[in-house]
Formats: structure tokens, C-alpha cells, sequence
């Protein structure tokens, strides 16, 4: 890997900036759960779909939760493999184990692509605090890396407050925020020197 790509990002938000030309992305936040040297994975967290937990649960053949959580939206993740479901969530306690297909990002959440987590969450177990996306945004070796360099994305380190217990309609403007901008501040063009 260059000496310019050798950044790490996971753990950190993407914050689309205005003028991004790909529709899928326009206004996100991602929160990258991955980055290395094959490229780069995250999960859009601020773009709601029109699927409820609850749905979902009985569209895979499980007993929805019995709480709150039933009416908690599911969110699109990205454009890649938008079939398949992928649980963002606290790391549980010592106690708790893993669940299968887990990715542990470092410093930071855990992202579980595996149906035990739906399972326990069906039995009023598993995390409490959690973000259910269908498809995920992928980046090839270096790609996340030329957008950021031709100013389509701001990284800052990500906050689970803004993924859990932010409105929807604010984490946009609250991930901007932790970079000390206002989005009105932002311009649609990239300056030069």
C-alpha cells in the first residue's frame, strides 16, 4: 500500500459532501467498519427504508421483538448486496460472547452478518443498542481513498451516539458537526490553490 493510502478509517464516519455525483450516496453518513489494503466497507447510517424490524423479522420467518424495537426502521446500507441484512451493534459484554460472522472494527462497533443475532434479538436478547441495514457500500483497493482525495467525502471518527441515538433527519448535520461545520458553510465545489 502507498504511503498516501496507508490511512486507516474504520471506525470512522464518511460525510457525503454536497455535490456528490452518485445518487446511492447523496447526503450520507457511512460509518466505515472496514479499511485496509483491499479497499473499504461501511454502512450508510442515515438513509431509512420503508421495512420496520418487525417486517423484516417476519420475513425471515422470526418472531418479531416483543419491544420498541419492532418499529425501529431498517436502513439502507448501501448499493452492494442489498438482499442480505447486516446488524451494526455495541460489542457485548465479556459474557456474551460473539455472534457468528462478526466483525469486530477496531476501537469501535461490531458489525454481524450472521441470523443468530436476529435470533437472539427475536428471544428479547442480544444487543440493545443496534442499526439493521439491507446492502452495505463497498470501495476497491485505493477508490475510497481518489473520492476523498477529489473531495467527495469529510472522515472524522465516528460517535455511537450520533448512529444510535441521534434522529434520523439530524445525524447528517450532527456528523458535520463533530468536524466543527455547518452544512450551509459547505460549497458544491472543491477549492484550489
Amino acid at each position: 500500500m502507498s504511503q498516501e493510502s496507508s490511512i486507516a478509517l474504520a471506525n470512522q464516519f464518511l460525510i457525503a459532501m454536497p455535490g456528490m455525483a452518485d445518487e446511492a450516496f447523496a447526503g450520507s453518513v457511512v460509518y466505515l467498519c472496514e479499511h485496509n489494503e483491499k479497499g473499504a466497507l461501511g454502512l450508510v447510517i442515515n438513509k431509512p427504508i420503508s421495512l420496520t424490524l418487525g417486517h423484516l423479522f417476519e420475513k425471515v420467518e422470526l418472531s418479531p421483538p416483543q419491544d420498541e424495537l419492532a418499529e425501529t426502521s431498517v436502513f439502507y446500507g448501501g448499493p452492494v448486496q442489498t438482499e442480505r441484512g447486516f446488524v451494526l451493534h455495541e460489542p457485548l459484554d465479556a459474557k456474551g460472547g460473539h455472534y457468528n460472522a462478526t466483525l469486530a472494527v477496531p476501537g469501535g462497533l461490531e458489525m454481524t452478518t450472521s441470523r443468530d443475532v436476529l435470533e437472539a434479538l427475536s428471544n428479547g436478547a442480544g444487543p440493545r443498542r443496534i442499526l439493521v441495514t439491507l446492502g452495505y457500500s463497498g470501495w476497491a483497493a485505493g477508490q475510497l481513498e481518489e473520492e476523498i482525495g477529489r473531495n467527495g467525502w469529510l472522515t472524522v471518527a465516528a460517535s455511537p451516539e450520533i448512529i444510535f441515538d441521534t434522529p434520523v433527519e439530524l445525524r447528517y448535520e450532527r456528523a458535520l458537526g463533530l468536524l466543527g461545520v455547518d452544512p450551509r458553510m459547505l460549497s458544491l465545489e472543491a477549492g484550489h490553490a
